[in-house]
């Protein structure tokens, strides 16, 4: 079952600027996203990812992990919304949707499912931006894995990291 987190940061470990990840993507990391995020059953999300990033429209169901009874995507008719942990989330998504899962979540959410065991696959993308927000720890994220794969694009550094 790969559960797989997706994610984009700066060279500094930023994962927005300016309100969302628009800030530090590039043209080839949005492109290799969209194209992965394809092949999932289902998107886990947080609450603040949901209203922030543009998730009115997705190819698959999208789960937004959320205390508030408000639904952030309420123009998305695969939009779910859990009042769940997301260890609890995830086990429930894979029942729900399928065994192919991919968290695009904040920080919180992630790390609390690193440290949990699981996340199977880590594909991270790193770019030149720096002096964003909600910075991560980059070589934390990447002590989870012990498998890696690694290129640059257009400059963007993709790793791909597997346990």
């Amino acid at each position: 079952m790969p559960v797989i987190v997706t994610l984009v940061a700066g060279a500094d470990g930023s994962t927005s600027k300016n309100g969302n990840s628009a800030g530090v993507t590039t043209a080839i990391d949005r492109t290799e996203f969209l194209a992965r995020r394809r092949s999932a059953d289902c998107i886990i999300i947080g609450g603040n990812t949901a209203r922030t990033e543009p998730y009115q429209r997705t190819p698959v169901p999208v789960v937004v992990l959320s205390r508030s009874l408000v639904n952030p995507l309420p123009h998305n008719r695969l939009a779910h919304c859990w009042n769940l942990s997301p260890i609890e989330a995830l086990t429930k998504a894979i029942k729900t949707f399928g065994p192919t899962v991919h968290i695009e979540a904040g920080a919180s959410i992630i790390e609390e499912l690193m440290k949990a065991g699981k996340i199977d696959q880590l594909e991270l993308s790193i770019t030149s931006v720096t002096d964003g927000d909600d910075k991560i720890n980059i070589e934390k994220l990447l002590s989870y894995f012990t498998a890696f794969e690694e290129a640059e694009r257009e400059g963007t550094r993709f790793i791909s990291a597997r346990r």
